[in-house]
């Protein structure tokens, strides 16, 4: 039986699991299930060596369709983009974009269409790629300036944990510890904890600025 899957992947500073499949299912889509990467970059992990992109590949099958808010949730990266639209395509899986409702598959044989969609799928993997280097530099120019004008707040306040006790809340989140089991058993603040599940690449800087 043919499925229709949902992938979310969430970054920092972006939507919500639950904001996109609300859009989703607002825009009239049927999932039949979510798959969820959180805080995992889409520039420079490719989507098959997610934990949920590693999903998508052993689960998707023909007739399937998969459902992202934008190709972005795929990934920022053209080639890894391309490759794995064109991949999913092969298999005969149907891929829909909630925003603007596009569709991509192997349904039509003309090659004039083929090839009109290839270039559609080749532009937007291009611009969520570009998207992705214009907030990099802009991210960039931000952090200098803030270094250059407050060079003694720059590093902002200390963690409350160390390296070793960050690896161990993230290795018991993952293993779905509740925050109370995890805060017990590291020694790391219970709100701490939670503040790590939601924003793990923040606390990850966080560490790295303090040489931690």
């Amino acid at each position: 039986m043919s499925k229709t899957i949902l992938y979310v992947r969430v970054s920092t500073s972006e939507q919500t699991s639950d904001h996109q499949l609300e859009q989703a299912l607002k825009a009239g889509f049927q999932v039949d299930e979510v798959v969820t990467d959180h805080g995992t970059s889409g520039v420079t992990t490719k989507l098959e060596e997610r934990e949920g992109g590693k999903r998508l590949f052993d689960m998707l099958r023909e007739d399937d369709t998969l459902v992202v808010r934008w190709v972005d949730r795929l990934g920022r990266n053209y080639q890894d983009v391309t490759d794995t639209i064109r991949e999913f395509i092969k298999r005969g899986v149907t891929i829909k974009t909630v925003i603007n409702g596009m569709v991509f598959d192997g349904a039509s044989k003309d090659p004039t269409q083929k090839a009109v969609r290839d270039a559609l799928i080749g532009f937007m993997a291009a611009m969520a790629e570009a998207q992705a280097e214009a907030s990099k530099e802009a991210q960039r120019a931000g952090i200098e300036h803030h270094k250059a004008a407050f060079p003694e707040k720059f590093k902002g306040r200390k963690p409350a944990f160390d390296r070793g006790s960050f690896e161990e809340v993230k290795a018991m989140l993952q293993a779905g510890q509740g925050h109370s089991a995890i805060a017990k058993a590291t020694g790391v603040n219970r709100n701490t904890v939670i503040r790590i599940a939601q924003d793990p690449m923040k606390a990850e800087a966080a560490l790295i600025k303090w040489g931690m």
